[in-house]
């Protein structure tokens, strides 16, 4: 029986990506034992969902210490792996999957680190379909194991029916009309630089109430609440008669199960809007200038997922910048992208999906 490790530590939307890899080896090679290697914190987007492989979590306590680290590696030794697929790529997976022994070992193409690995893919630049950049970067891991053709192309995620009631319930107890379309917005980036400026959002969430008058979510956690007030308090009157603000999951599954009853999402990319896709549920994407939204803005189809990026409208500002120059300037870039520059592709989207 083969034993294979596929490693993806990083952040929610990495994880969800990467566990499209562990469907595939299941389908391919349907005796193995497919081991996933993520962060424990993002392990909530993989529950009930996880059948056809294991998780292994690396902990807070085994990124901070080197000793456990160590520790860690010879565990995973011991397993004596087959295979090691490498999708994250950075010092601990190096770490990881060099003292692994597997005799096959895959990752991406970078020149400093291609000895540790027996099979290297090269990262293409421009996407071959709407899959995006991200998703189809990961299926190029699986061809040197000769999967050419992937089932799985897209990642999913299941609630089950205890979190879907829960979710109705919540809804219930706030008298929201489930008759009405419900939005999740998607609030705040992962962080200040991928955030869309507040004064904005807030012209947006009017945008949508002017356009239908529609139930609003706001996606934030409570350590945000101070700005996720402030775009409330930006927004008109008669907006805030449609945000149902107090209306938020404790956990990353209740965002979830909230998700799963909302009928589409709108703002900052990020955990969010890869969560909502992974439901099925349409998206309009707004993206940062220092993100190259080619990688993530999967599925794009100009109906049911959509996204911005100021690269879109003004491509000229970005004219022989490098990325380091953009992290610099990305606080005034991100004021160039005016809600009214993309008005249009947003009363298209909502015209679809509200």
């Amino acid at each position: 029986m083969k034993k294979i490790l596929v490693i993806q530590q990083k952040m929610i939307g990495d994880v969800l990506v990467s566990s499209i890899i562990c469907e595939n080896l299941a389908i391919e090679f349907p005796n193995a034992q497919i081991d996933y290697l993520i962060y424990d914190t993002t392990y909530p987007v993989l529950l009930n969902n996880h059948s056809n492989y294991n998780i292994i979590h690396f902990t807070s306590k085994q990124r901070d210490s080197k000793i456990e680290l160590l520790k860690f590696t010879a565990k995973i030794r011991k397993e004596k792996y087959d295979i090691v697929i490498d999708s994250y790529s950075k010092l601990e997976s190096w770490i990881i999957t060099g003292f692994s022994g597997a005799k096959t070992r895959i990752s991406f193409d970078k020149k400093y680190i291609n000895a540790i690995y027996t099979h290297v893919v090269e990262r293409h630049n421009k996407p071959k379909t709407n899959l995006g950049l991200t998703i189809e970067q990961r299926l190029e891991l699986l061809k040197p194991l000769g999967i050419l053709t992937p089932k799985v192309l897209k990642p999913t995620l299941v609630v089950s029916e205890n979190e879907k009631q829960q979710a109705i319930t919540l809804l219930e107890k706030h008298n929201i009309d489930k008759s009405i379309p419900l939005a999740m917005i998607s609030l705040l980036g992962s962080s200040e630089s991928k955030t869309y400026p507040l004064e904005y959002m807030a012209q947006i969430i009017d945008e949508i109430i002017a356009y239908k008058p529609i139930n609003l979510l706001f996606n934030y956690i409570p350590n945000q609440i101070n700005e996720a007030k402030k775009i409330y308090e930006l927004c008109k009157p008669e907006t805030q008669k449609h945000i149902y603000f107090d209306v938020i999951g404790k956990s990353l599954r209740d965002f979830i199960g909230l998700m799963n009853v909302c009928d589409f999402i709108i703002g900052n990319d990020g955990g969010a809007i890869n969560m909502a896709k992974a439901l099925n549920k349409p998206a309009f994407t707004i993206f940062s200038p220092v993100i190259d939204k080619l990688g993530w803005n999967s599925f794009e189809d100009g109906i049911n997922y959509i996204s911005v990026h100021l690269k879109d409208y003004k491509p000229n500002l970005f004219e022989n910048l490098s990325i380091k120059d953009i992290k610099i300037k990305n606080e005034q870039l991100y004021l160039e992208l005016d809600p009214k520059l993309f008005k249009p592709l947003l009363m298209h989207f909502l015209k679809h999906n509200a």
